[in-house]
């Protein structure tokens, strides 16, 4: 293991089970309930907690010191986060060196957020400067058009058609099938995908993430803190605004930092058994697996016959195209689903002697594609 990032483990990854409709509760509410369940796991009590993590778009106006105080914990490190599908990576590797260099031992890294369909709308609209003064005067429809572009570019790049793309959200269908946490576990078949309603061509209602309530909690921790199974961090690298906004969307940071990441990790693509790349959208999903060297002679319908036979097991809740995207939540979605398979807690999705995992965060989005891209490659302790 990598001493670089020595003596913080992870002792929990828990989920809020999303859901469709808005619950009564608050985000601060499930919040809270994803701090106590993440306790629970690691065996721990709020009186251990120094430290509090929090993503959220929806918590506003309170921030993650209001949060700690509705929880009755005292901090010694407190971090809010904006950084959407790449938040909990980029809290992550903060918490990391706060437990190393001894600024808090315990760190418990909240997300998650409740939607009305105004508070979506109202984020997609206003989701930063650029899109309120140059994409909400066209009335462009948020995130589902800019990224139908940039699928019509990766499939004329790559030679790929819908069924291409269809193949990535059966195949993760099947793994939500056996994930009672997925919003959606119906079986689907690539008839079903592509009778659906088309949303933004070529995008149809099967491509695009659908918005649910939820949060995710990990707990990051001294080693010597954890008495229960603990997963290790073996490498992790971010790379954000790597291109300015200038580039065609069709490579993220991650294509930047893949080879210093496997270096680190001490093993490559090949050895991982689990793979949470963040999938708003099936190009995006592809677009990380091939960043981080899983099609390193370019050939995507290859990597999806290895997605669709399960030889290599990506997104193995469901991702968030069956299992939701509850905002914030959805970049700690990956995360959690790979900690679970490392604890070998889940259940009839298990991966059978799932040992390394590497789980990739993308998102926020200029006004071209996202600008944040991170990755981390996690490990379970050895017998």
């Amino acid at each position: 293991m990598s001493n670089h990032l020595a003596g913080a483990v992870l002792a929990a990854g828990v989920e809020v089970p999303y859901r469709r409709q808005a619950p009564q509760d608050s985000t601060g509410d499930l919040l809270a309930q994803a701090f106590q369940r993440a306790l629970a796991q690691a065996g721990l009590v709020p009186r251990d907690v120094d430290g509090l993590g929090v993503a959220s778009f929806t918590l506003a106006p309170d921030h993650a010191i209001d949060l700690a105080w509705r929880l009755g914990i005292s901090p010694r490190w407190c971090m809010d986060d904006c950084h959407g599908g790449a938040s909990a990576i980029n809290m992550l590797q903060h918490a990391i060196r706060a437990v190393q260099h001894g600024d808090a031992s315990v760190i418990v890294l909240v997300s998650g957020d409740r939607f009305e369909p105004a508070d979506f709308k109202r984020l997609v609209e206003h989701y930063n400067l650029t899109t309120r003064t140059y994409l909400r005067p066209l009335e462009n429809g948020g995130p589902n058009s800019l990224f139908a572009m940039l699928t019509q570019r990766h499939a004329l790049k790559h030679g790929l058609t819908r069924r291409d793309y269809g193949a990535l959200c059966v195949a993760q269908r099947a793994w939500a099938a056996d994930n009672p946490g997925a919003v959606y576990r119906t079986p689907m078949t690539l008839d079903d995908y592509l009778a659906a309603p088309m949303v933004a061509d070529p995008l149809g209602r099967f491509d695009c993430v659908p918005v649910v309530c939820g949060a995710n909690a990990v707990v990051v921790a001294r080693a010597e803190r954890v008495r229960g199974p603990a997963v290790h961090v073996r490498a992790l690298q971010c790379r954000y605004n790597t291109d300015h906004q200038a580039g065609d969307g069709l490579q993220t940071g991650l294509a930047a930092v893949a080879d210093t990441l496997w270096q680190q990790a001490g093993a490559g693509p090949q050895a991982m058994d689990v793979v949470s790349v963040y999938d708003d959208y099936p190009v995006m999903a592809l677009v990380q697996l091939a960043d981080l060297g899983f099609a390193p002679d370019g050939d995507l319908r290859g990597l999806l016959g290895r997605i669709a036979a399960r030889t290599l097991a990506v997104n193995t809740s469901g991702g968030q195209l069956s299992a939701g995207q509850a905002g914030a939540a959805g970049g700690m979605h990956g995360l959690v689903e790979a900690i679970t398979q490392l604890r070998g807690e889940a259940g009839a999705r298990q991966v059978a002697g799932a040992r390394m995992a590497v789980v990739s965060g993308y998102g926020m989005v200029e006004y071209r594609h996202g600008m944040c891209a991170n990755a981390v490659v996690l490990e379970s302790e050895g017998e």
